[in-house]
């Protein structure tokens, strides 16, 4: 087994659960996006009603490493692990995105907690965070989770809107974890 196959085994944690994204979870997935079409205003890749199986298609096809996110049965979100680089013994947690009725309520915390474990047990030593600066709820919940903000990366992307997002970068090391 190659370390992508060992980092996109199904995981679970304290009340979450992630399964590797596949097409069985399209339309559970359209579902919970659809709940706040207001927020992909601030990220980088719309999965908005009218950009969803666009997105989605395209995501599949991607280099990453997504999950479908459960509470129970409950589809609640996604996330993934990109910008994997084995030699560097590093990759980012990233695309994530939870239903509203799931932010706030330390949910967050568990799927994160639960993804950087699965990460460091297979060998990788930092995980990334890359956030719009203007989405400072996310900022917020990277600082909770213990990760230190390292810098901004000034026009560094290009958005679905057009905008020319600054991204805060944020890390965690596998010394400096759990908090």
């Amino acid at each position: 087994m190659t370390d992508l196959q060992r980092l996109a085994e199904p995981m679970s944690g304290d009340g979450c659960r992630a399964q590797p994204l596949g097409e069985t979870h399209r339309d559970r997935l359209r579902e919970a996006c659809a709940e706040d079409p207001e927020i992909w205003a601030i990220y980088y890749i719309s999965y908005a009603p009218a950009d969803f199986d666009a997105s989605f298609d395209a995501l599949l096809k991607r280099p990453w490493v997504p999950f479908a996110l459960f509470d129970g049965e409950a589809c609640v979100g996604m996330s993934c692990y990109i910008n994997i680089d084995d030699g560097r013994q590093t990759l980012e947690i990233g695309s994530t995105y939870y239903r509203p009725a799931f932010r706030g309520i330390g949910y967050n915390r568990r799927c994160k907690d639960m993804m950087m474990r699965h990460a460091f047990d297979r060998g990788y030593r930092r995980i990334e965070f890359r956030v719009d600066r203007r989405n400072t709820r996310s900022q917020a919940a990277m600082k909770k989770l213990g990760a230190v903000r390292e810098g901004v990366l000034r026009a560094d992307r290009i958005t679905w809107t057009g905008h020319v997002r600054d991204t805060v970068l944020f890390a965690i090391l596998k010394e400096e974890w759990p908090v």
